[in-house]
């Protein structure tokens, strides 16, 4: 039996940079060229690496680019993890709690290059790969345990946060998005974000 030596730290740590630049490099090329047209020997060389360096690290193309998901999928779900954290915080006035929050994730998650990266990469059809699981969970799936803490704390009436975070970010970070589309200023979000926050606590309070 053929025994493999573990990985010294310094081995592991250029494992991880090549892994690294073969998700940067099959990110860029996926939004630029599409799946069907990007191939695994213009990701390997624009990542400087070898073709089985690439197929060592993801096996295939497909695994590849569900790779590329969930990474850009992650970066997008810790800014509204963040926005979470720092806005909806313990003792905030609620209105207020919720435009900062709402106002947040219009404001620097949409515009971000990670969500635009998603956004395009998912738009894709066919023959692009099914999109993972893990990368259809929408962001406002993790207000949901913030929104249960606002029920049980009473200051909002639901049974059912996840109701309650759908019917949220449809009044405020959806319709937001909508109006970013064709205005990229985003001149009209701030009314956007209040009209729907109150719209939210007259029908939760």
């Amino acid at each position: 039996m053929v025994r493999t030596s573990p990985q010294t730290p310094g081995r592991r740590q250029r494992s991880e940079r090549k892994r690294a630049d073969i998700l940067t490099a099959a990110t860029a090329l996926f939004v630029s060229e599409g799946y069907e047209l990007t191939s695994v020997d213009a990701i390997a060389a624009r990542a400087k690496v070898s073709k089985r360096t690439v197929y060592d690290h993801f096996g295939d193309k497909q695994t590849l680019f569900q790779g590329v998901l969930a990474r850009v999928h992650e970066a997008v779900l810790a800014t509204v993890r963040t926005a979470i954290d720092e806005e909806l915080t313990a003792g905030r006035d609620l209105r207020e709690a919720l435009t900062a929050f709402a106002m947040r994730v219009a404001t620097d998650t949409f515009p971000s290059s990670d969500y635009v990266t998603f956004r395009r990469l998912t738009s894709q059809t066919w023959p692009a790969p099914p999109v993972p699981a893990l990368a259809r969970e929408q962001p406002e799936g993790i207000l949901e345990e913030r929104f249960a803490k606002f029920a049980a704390d009473g200051e909002i009436r639901t049974g059912d946060p996840h109701w309650a975070v759908r019917h949220f970010t449809a009044l405020t970070v959806l319709l937001a998005l909508d109006a970013l589309r064709s205005d990229p200023a985003g001149a009209e979000i701030p009314a956007i974000v209040a009209s729907g926050v109150d719209a939210f606590l007259r029908a939760y309070r």
